[in-house]
């Protein structure tokens, strides 16, 4: 089956299942494209009153000043609710957006097949539902594809494209080609659990619920660490948002889906507030209490050095340190930089901890993965701190833990340095991989493995979680930042120490080492 998006032209009828909010944005960009929109619900009036929503809500934007009048009453005069499923059978394309659920969608999916033209393209807006399996009973399951919109549609950039076993590539590429034209970024994808957003999104939540339920910082404390790293919401309120029961649920089948692998797995801190009906923004309560925002907490300040702060020896290369130790020179600290062996720990456990800074008798490590008392253990420094990794120039919240045998004045000297240094510290529990270090260095290793297993490429991936989540960055581009060999150091600490499949390094990163190694990276 050959198709090609001349078969998707601006003149084509574009047949939409389900008007729900999902449905209804889809209708809205197909509409304001040039296309014929035929929107049907199962339920009687719902699609009439979409439309009467959408009317409204572009009225108050021609009344703003964003929206052409003449525009608005184009597009939704393009839009035409109908009482009967069979009327899409016009349609170049028919997308469902109805209850996600594989039985319902099969179920559509077959009634759709009786009703379309052969030539027409069958489309799911699923967002972790197989497309292999939903194209299983059709007689052409070739011309399903995943058409995944992320919320709010309008406005949202990203498509993910996605082709199980049978899909046609001729008809991927057509419904990208489409894609492009209704204003959207497309993303290829191969119909694996969670598809590449949703799956590579997972640890950022999960490391989150993680260090909670280990009580090694608060929500609050980890969505500031978060948030200062660049992310524009921290896990905890965007779990909050979400909708924990939504979130919970998501995980779960991700679970179930990939054989029970344990980086998938549910949290219990998660399952608790949905079996207590603390779901988040929509119940007035989850991590945080709403309506009120939540604040980010202030980290609990030592008493103040009364001697003028040591000269400070900074060791290693990576970004933290660079950042760092400028900003501390900015602010009239007397700093030296040392050879990475000279100031640094030396060999502990096998590992050359090069980046380090050396304030009087206290060690302050950026975290490699291991916790300060792991780190004061193997070294013998009784002064041990641990700072969590700087990802930008501008200043902000910086988490830190302490070994228990680093005194209270030592403790203050670093309090005082980072805050000095505009770092203002978050002093949270002796946390493995800290907040952001062991977030960022999972969300690469997870889109390392999806590239490894070929369900997108590099470059996609990133595009999808910078548009799809609004990361500031993409995956790649951490590993990139950070470098192969610092995130799978990171991963092998937490891995020896947590024991599990959760902090298993990608095989794609250890041959990426192996290759610079051998400068035979392409």
């Amino acid at each position: 089956m050959n198709r090609d998006a001349s078969g998707l032209r601006n003149d084509a009828a574009v047949g939409i299942i389900g008007a729900g909010t999902m449905g209804a944005g889809i209708a809205q960009i197909a509409a304001a494209a040039g296309h014929r929109v035929l929107l049907f619900d199962a339920r009687s009036g719902a699609a009439a009153q979409a439309l009467d929503k959408l009317n409204a809500d572009l009225k108050k934007r021609v009344d703003a000043g964003k929206l052409d009048s003449t525009d608005a009453r184009a597009l939704v005069a393009r839009i035409e609710p109908v009482d009967a499923i069979a009327a899409v059978s016009e349609a170049g394309i028919v997308i469902e957006a109805i209850v996600e659920r594989l039985d319902a969608k099969r179920e559509l999916l077959a009634q759709l097949e009786s009703l379309v033209a052969d030539r027409t393209i069958l489309a799911s807006n699923t967002s972790s539902i197989s497309v292999t399996a939903l194209g299983r009973d059709l007689r052409l399951p070739q011309r399903l594809v995943g058409m995944h919109f992320f919320n709010p549609v309008p406005v949202m950039k990203l498509v993910e494209v996605v082709s199980g076993a049978a899909t046609d590539s001729a008809v991927a590429h057509a419904v990208a080609d489409l894609a492009v034209r209704w204003g959207k970024v497309p993303i290829h994808a191969r119909s694996t659990p969670g598809f590449v957003v949703n799956r590579i999104a997972r640890p950022f939540y999960a490391e989150a619920l993680l260090l909670l339920q280990d009580q090694y910082a608060t929500p609050s404390q980890i969505d500031a660490a978060l948030r200062a790293a660049g992310f524009r919401m921290g896990p905890c309120e965007l779990m909050d948002l979400i909708g924990h029961d939504v979130n919970f649920s998501v995980t779960e089948s991700m679970f179930a889906a990939s054989f029970f692998d344990r980086r998938y797995t549910p949290s219990i801190v998660q399952r608790e507030l949905v079996d207590g009906g603390l779901l988040g923004r929509k119940s007035g309560r989850g991590f945080h209490d709403y309506p009120a925002e939540p604040l980010a907490e202030a980290a609990a300040m030592p008493a103040q050095v009364d001697t003028d702060p040591p000269c400070v020896s900074v060791s290693g290369d990576s970004f933290t340190i660079a950042t760092l130790g400028a900003e501390l020179s900015g602010e009239g600290w007397d700093v030296e930089y040392a050879d990475p062996a000279g100031a640094s720990l030396g060999r502990t456990d096998n590992i050359l901890m090069k980046d380090t800074l050396l304030a009087g008798d206290t060690l302050i490590c950026v975290t490699d993965g291991r916790p300060a008392a792991q780190i004061a253990a193997q070294s013998g420094h009784r002064h041990v701190a641990v700072i969590d990794l700087i990802l930008r120039d501008d200043a902000g919240p910086l988490c830190v833990a302490f070994a228990p045998s680093c005194g209270e004045q030592q403790r203050a000297v670093v309090c005082n340095l980072l805050e000095t240094a505009g770092r203002k510290p978050i002093q949270i529990g002796d946390a493995p991989g800290m907040v952001v270090a062991r977030t960022v260095a999972m969300l690469a290793n997870e889109a390392a493995d999806a590239v490894q297993q070929g369900v997108c490429d590099e470059a996609s991936t990133d595009t999808a979680m910078k548009l799809g989540t609004n990361y500031p960055l993409g995956p790649f581009e951490w590993l990139e930042k950070l470098g192969a060999p610092t995130v799978c150091n990171l991963l092998d600490h937490l891995d020896a120490l947590y024991r599990g499949e959760r902090y298993r390094a990608s095989l794609l990163l250890r041959r990426r080492i192996w290759e610079q190694a051998m400068g035979t990276e392409s």
